[in-house]
């Protein structure tokens, strides 16, 4: 996600940190280059102009050319405005206070809208809603049973009737409240371009229902052409807001960049893999920082809370307080990170690790299914006493879990050092150990 732009903009703001004074030329220079970066990314050449406009007016000012580190003052006016070019703040969604809460999915051909319907299903599911997913597209070859799979996965019953998408709509309201489901999410159909049925059948299932939410799917690597479509769909059905889709795939990031500013509408949702646990809330402050490489340690935070326990972290604390870790507790934390999501979307929110430093990168998920294989053929006694392991339980190990013996001796030997590092920490001043858990948390 941006990984192009953030590695262009990190370069630039080096150099501009590198100056012990700015003068206007350093500052114009510098962003020229942004804007260069920007169009590069495909972001739409009006938002850049009017982006770099306004960065100028207040970079070249008394305050910053005087101020003490003026390179840093510089890229707080540049993440402040992309800020705001994202939308300033978090737009919710809106529920009904007389349920059920309607939410209709809008979108061409190929935008991801059933994958986004099971994703909204189950994070909203999580959040203690009861959901019931509409098959509304009756066009599309098997739209119906790839809804009706989603549905299965997740357990939540899935509506659809051999009638017209209108009635099915209306009729979906009825059974949600007859069945007290109180979010309704519905899959509209799509068609591969914009054309005068498709929006005359969305305004009518608009009326129909009085949805509290349309949103809008769009690919964000369709770049500008996600945005003109956003812009069409305003115009036509008006929106109140957009999920962005297969953003783990756009390394520009153009359509994110440029939507907002273009339709008015809050992009709300982020897609980044295809997972159904592969949803980000969108925070414009949070998606400036990680575009300009400072990380989004906020939703990491946020992954860890939602796929840890409290329960389990404290287990873990007073494990870690006595010195005992075992390879059984190493399996249950390399659980507790296949939760949080793809490690690549996981690293990119750790200040730092944006840009250049995750360029060229290659995550071996596979690494971490071998790990857990080689685990897995462990006996209990292995996983809670590993010295035990010697050359012929590797050899056995190995043969068990696929793998090579090689392969099991750098995992023991990882893990001896890790055992290492957590005896240390079981080692330090007690208030020490209680403070830095706090500010963990």
């Amino acid at each position: 996600m941006f990984e192009d732009l953030t590695s262009k903009l990190e370069g630039i703001f080096k150099k501009l940190r590198g100056h012990g004074r700015l003068s206007e030329d350093n500052i114009k220079d510098a962003l020229k280059e942004v804007r260069r970066a920007l169009l590069e990314a495909d972001v739409n050449y009006k938002v850049v102009k009017d982006f770099i406009s306004q960065v100028e007016t207040q970079a070249i000012g008394q305050e910053v050319l005087r101020s003490i580190t003026p390179g840093q003052q510089v890229i707080k006016i540049v993440y402040d405005e992309l800020t705001n070019l994202l939308g300033k703040e978090r737009v919710e969604v809106r529920f009904s206070p007389q349920p059920p809460t309607i939410f209709i999915l809008v979108g061409l051909q190929g935008s991801g809208k059933t994958t986004a319907c099971g994703k909204l299903a189950r994070y909203y599911r999580k959040k203690g809603r009861f959901p019931l997913l509409v098959a509304a597209d009756i066009y599309r070859p098997a739209a119906v049973d790839q809804l009706k799979i989603l549905g299965k996965s997740l357990d939540l019953p899935v509506f659809s009737a051999n009638k017209n998408p209108v009635k099915i709509c209306e009729d979906s309201i009825d059974q949600a409240k007859k069945d007290g489901r109180d979010l309704v999410i519905i899959d509209t159909a799509g068609r591969l371009h914009i054309d005068e049925p498709l929006m005359q059948e969305l305004l009518e299932i608009k009326k129909a229902v009085s949805p509290q939410e349309i949103i809008l799917v769009a690919d964000a690597m369709t770049g500008q052409d996600a945005v003109n479509i956003a812009k069409t769909f305003e115009e036509k059905i008006g929106l109140d807001g957009i999920f962005l889709t297969k953003m783990d795939g756009d390394a520009r990031g153009g359509a994110a960049l440029s939507i907002r500013a273009v339709t008015g509408k809050p992009i709300k949702f982020v897609g980044t893999g295809e997972k159904l646990d592969a949803l980000e809330m969108f925070h414009p402050d949070r998606m400036a920082s990680r575009i300009l490489g400072m990380g989004d340690v906020v939703s990491l935070v946020e992954k860890a809370e939602e796929a840890i326990s409290l329960e389990e972290a404290e287990k873990l604390e007073k494990k870690l307080r006595k010195e005992v870790f075992t390879l059984e507790d190493f399996y249950d934390q390399l659980q507790q990170i296949k939760k949080m999501g793809p490690l690549d979307s996981i690293l990119g929110m750790i200040p730092g690790l944006g840009g250049k430093a995750m360029k060229g990168l290659s995550i071996d998920e596979k690494a971490m299914l071998r790990v857990e294989a080689m685990i897995n053929s462990m006996t209990k006694e292995e996983r809670l006493k590993p010295h035990l392991i010697d050359g012929s339980r590797r050899k056995r190990i190995a043969k068990g879990s696929g793998t090579t013996v090689q392969d099991v001796n750098k995992l023991l030997k990882q893990f001896f050092m890790m055992q290492k590092m957590i005896k240390n920490i079981g080692k330090m001043d007690s208030s020490k150990f209680d403070k830095g858990l706090l500010s963990f948390h």
